[in-house]
């Protein structure tokens, strides 16, 4: 696809034939947009047609360099994103339209936010952004969906015309602390007062800890995990997005750097967190577990994530999509932003004026929230 430049956007559905390096060098650490990582997703079957999603990545060359590249995706419906936007399928539904196929620009089923317009400089994340538009009315998309976007990435957007979507998600930022107890400390009484019972209800139940990682989280291990995760969908009468595949290679090729907070009765596995490090932030993604013990769920993803972030250094530990139950651990409310881009006018204006709305009440949300801080100093 050829662009009014000096630049030349072209398109593929792998990533086999792409230099890993100067992805790689474009992807500015994130383990969620990194080439092995998406490539994985697609050779495990995570990420195919049969499933709704059509990979589709965007790349920006000048002359034979690769300057910029955007992990993008046809989609049949919306699900595996965390910004929901089935209330605009249904008015394009309503209205005799069809909503889907749609571009999806994200890392699948992440909701971290992290680049979306790889590029070697501003120029380029420009041309990657009208490139984006122009792809979506040449391809006859509806519409143009950019996930949990970096605040350079939101700038190139709203140029080349996409509408920018707030949301809220709960971060946990390490102020210094030299313990657990120290962290504790800083929390108002009754926060304290519940994490530490939440505590003791577990170990009561004569579980005790453990952090993998490396060479110590072994295969086995990782398929108990699986097991867990299959289990916390079925509950929900879902099916898991991911394969027991991918887990196993992500973790065997170093495609990523997982932490399996484990849980164990006596040497039995009975639950387990699986988080991600990179750099300085613990991202926490996957929970599961073999049976209901008051507290599990909190200590396992929340306590002992952040105990692991103290012991080790971290800064951040990011607890995924929504949830402001997190708050009462320490978690604090994050305003994240997402890009849309509506080819037909007459929708765009309606959403645009219904983003206005949602904007004002996202941003009331989290002055609330803010308000209602669990730390004693007021966070």
């Amino acid at each position: 696809m050829a662009m009014n430049t000096a630049y030349t956007l072209t398109v593929t559905e792998t990533l086999e034939a792409v230099d890993s390096e100067e992805w790689q060098g474009m992807a500015a650490g994130n383990p969620f947009v990194g080439y092995h990582y998406l490539r994985l997703l697609q050779e495990t079957g995570c990420v195919h047609e049969q499933h709704g999603w059509y990979a589709q990545y965007l790349l920006l060359h000048h002359g034979n360099h690769l300057v910029g590249a955007v992990p993008c995706f046809f989609k049949t419906h919306s699900r595996g994103e965390f910004v929901f936007d089935q209330g605009w399928a249904q008015a394009f539904a309503e209205h005799g339209l069809d909503y889907y196929p749609k571009l999806l620009v994200a890392s699948p089923f992440t909701p971290v936010q992290g680049p979306r317009l790889l590029a070697v400089n501003t120029q380029a994340r420009q041309a990657l952004a009208h490139g984006l538009r122009q792809f979506c009315e040449q391809a006859h998309a509806s519409s143009v969906h950019t996930l949990f976007a970096l605040s350079e990435d939101l700038v190139a957007l709203q140029r080349a015309g996409f509408m920018v979507r707030e949301g809220v998600q709960f971060h946990w930022k390490n102020a210094g602390y030299d313990s657990t107890e120290n962290f504790l400390s800083q929390l108002s009484q009754d926060k304290r007062k519940k994490m530490r019972q939440d505590s003791k209800y577990v170990a009561a139940a004569g579980i005790t800890y453990r952090w993998l990682e490396g060479e110590q989280l072994r295969p086995e291990h990782v398929s108990f995990f699986y097991a867990c995760y299959v289990n916390t969908y079925e509950e929900h009468h879902s099916r898991p997005y991911l394969t027991e595949q991918f887990f196993q290679l992500a973790h065997e090729q170093r495609v990523i750097d997982w932490v399996m907070v484990l849980a164990e009765r006596e040497g039995e596995p009975i639950a387990c967190a699986l988080n991600v490090r990179s750099g300085d932030n613990l991202y926490g993604r996957y929970w599961g577990c073999k049976e209901f013990t008051r507290g599990l769920h909190f200590e396992t993803c929340y306590m002992q994530s952040i105990a692991y972030c103290i012991a080790n250094g971290l800064q951040v530990f990011e607890g995924g999509a929504q949830g402001e139950h997190k708050m009462a651990r320490g978690l604090l409310p994050v305003t994240t932003y997402s890009a849309h881009y509506v080819a037909d006018q007459r929708f765009a204006l309606a959403i645009a004026d219904f983003l206005q709305t949602e904007t004002a009440a996202v941003n009331s949300y989290v002055d609330q929230l803010h308000a209602a801080s669990p730390f004693k100093n007021g966070g």
